[in-house]
């Protein structure tokens, strides 16, 4: 393959410069609220002082400025809206547009504070062409009560730098210098040292800087500006780095009229699982973790999840899966005006393996438990179906690790677990407290027997029958020998009840006060026999 014929990066760069007055704009909005005349601020507190961090178009119009002071905004406008900064819900805002995004692209990156990458290599063609995927872009979230600056590229510094001062521009490739020498240096947001610093050496535009020799500017304002720069004029270019990594494989459905019915999502959903199961089964995959994203019309996305235990290759096991899950979710899918896109992806596959299914009935067997934890885990998540490990520890609440049962089934089902003596009461309780309960002891034999009596949530038991003790010492090498050595019993009351109870500590030697001085053990109930 020819150099000429592999397509070269294309970068969108998209900035909204209003986004937190945007966000609270939208706000008063959705709730209802008689949106005011007034110019509006947002405001930050800088250096003890609070200064405007962003302004809506009616303060611009007045002269106010981003960074100006609050108090001569007030004298400059009396009738000024201000609002405090939200730093977090402007992130949350941003990352919400970067979701909505996601139907021209999954590449899609963070460009702090207010901007977004969108790499569109390859995929503007499905829009007809940048130009109308641009204006798409734009119109859509203007739409949505946001003021967009945007541009195309072929680097995101070049894209980003065009946003700033030439916004709906589209560069092709091999231009980029030509098409930012006129414009100031202070889009290239190098900073305002920097800044300053260029123009009093009389360097204005970004094309005068470029005149110079890399290594004049190298030496005078470092390898960083001077690699901005070479990136801004085409010259190479860092990779953007996106929010999610690339699924396996995607597969959408876009509709002229948005669907709002469960009909109709329910009949998507099942054709994209056809499609998407078709897609894998010709490279032997199936799908251990799925995806399907709703896009409203609106700019809200909704995204939900499933997880399976052995790889999916069926797409009736799919539509079955998250029929569970959307029945299950404790916040409803809600249409609003309609879904006008919806997005089926795989975002991990695994290699199938073929097992002879028609002679092993075991085979059928896992194959129908996984099913059912499968279908289980969409409806109370994967977290809540568990499976027990044994582990190789004497430390009882360490002795079973309890792991996700879709993907530790295999193992669960190959464990071997300590055989149990014939004829011989267990050793261990049936049920095992998640944290030792403290038992008061008013006395019990020295240096290592059992009480005589314990108090446990406010009832005294008095000891008719005792086994033990059953000494286990603490990992030394993991516990920093900051764990004290136990002695565990096997008691039973007067009521026939049977306690698994320890001592913590030994007897002076282990226990001591501040001062050294050997103080009384303590002492726990671990369990409950049956």
């Amino acid at each position: 393959m020819s150099a000429s014929s592999v397509s070269r990066r294309r970068v969108l760069s998209l900035w909204l410069p209003r986004l937190p007055i945007d966000r609270i704009q939208r706000f008063f909005g959705n709730v209802g609220l008689h949106k005011s005349n007034d110019p509006s601020i947002v405001v930050i507190k800088d250096n003890n002082a609070l200064v405007i961090h962003a302004l809506d178009e009616a303060a611009e119009r007045l002269g106010l400025y981003i960074g100006q002071p609050l108090a001569n905004a007030r004298a400059m406008c009396p009738d000024l809206r201000v609002f405090d900064a939200d730093v977090v819900a402007d992130a949350k805002t941003l990352s919400d547009v970067a979701d909505w995004c996601d139907r021209f692209t999954p590449l899609v990156a963070l460009d702090p504070p207010h901007g977004l990458f969108l790499d569109i290599t390859g995929c503007a063609h499905l829009f007809g062409g940048e130009a109308a995927l641009l204006r798409t872009l734009v119109r859509a979230l203007a739409r949505q009560g946001f003021a967009v600056s945007a541009a195309i590229a072929g680097t995101s510094v070049c894209a980003r730098t065009l946003t700033r001062q030439a916004t709906g521009t589209i560069v092709a490739d091999g231009e980029e210098a030509e098409a930012i020498s006129r414009l100031p240096i202070s889009a290239l947001g190098a900073g305002e040292i920097i800044t300053n610093g260029l123009r009093r050496a009389g360097l204005k535009t970004i094309g005068d800087v470029a005149a110079r020799t890399p290594s004049e500017i190298t030496a005078r304002f470092g390898a960083r500006f001077s690699t901005l720069l070479a990136h801004a004029l085409g010259q190479g270019d860092a990779p953007i780095n996106p929010r999610k990594p690339l699924p396996d494989y995607i597969v959408e459905k876009r509709f002229a009229e948005p669907i709002a019915t469960d009909t109709m999502i329910a009949m998507t959903l099942s054709r994209l699982a056809d499609t998407l199961i078709a897609s894998m089964e010709k490279q032997g995959k199936g799908a251990r973790r799925l995806e399907a994203a709703f896009f409203r019309t609106d700019g809200v996305v909704r995204a939900i999840t499933v997880e399976t235990g052995r790889p999916v290759t069926r797409s009736a096991v799919i539509d079955r899966l998250f029929r569970e899950r959307l029945d299950a979710l404790a916040d409803p899918l809600d249409p609003g005006f309609g879904f006008d896109m919806v997005r089926l992806s795989a975002s991990r596959t695994e290699i199938v393996v073929q097992e002879q299914r028609d002679l092993d009935a075991h085979v059928h067997d896992n194959d129908e438990l996984a099913a059912l934890i499968d279908r289980i885990a969409a409806r109370i998540g994967g977290k809540r179906v568990v499976v027990h490990l044994p582990q190789d520890t004497h430390i009882p609440e360490c002795a079973v690790l309890a792991a996700p049962a879709q993907h530790h089934l295999a193992a669960a089902m190959q464990a071997e677990w300590p055989a149990r003596a014939e004829s011989e009461p267990p050793l261990r309780p049936l049920r095992l407290f998640d944290k030792p309960e403290p038992i008061k002891v008013p006395f019990a034999t020295v240096p290592d027997g059992p009480p005589h009596q314990f108090t446990w949530r406010r009832a005294l038991h008095a000891v008719v029958r005792v086994e033990g003790p059953e000494r286990i010492a603490m990992e030394w090498w993991r516990q920093d020998g900051k764990q004290l050595t136990r002695d565990y019993f096997r008691i039973e009351d007067a009521e026939g009840l049977r306690f698994w109870i320890f001592r913590d500590g030994l007897y002076e030697g282990e226990c001591f006060d501040h001062d050294g001085k050997p103080v009384p053990p303590s002492w726990y109930v671990h369990g409950l026999f049956a």
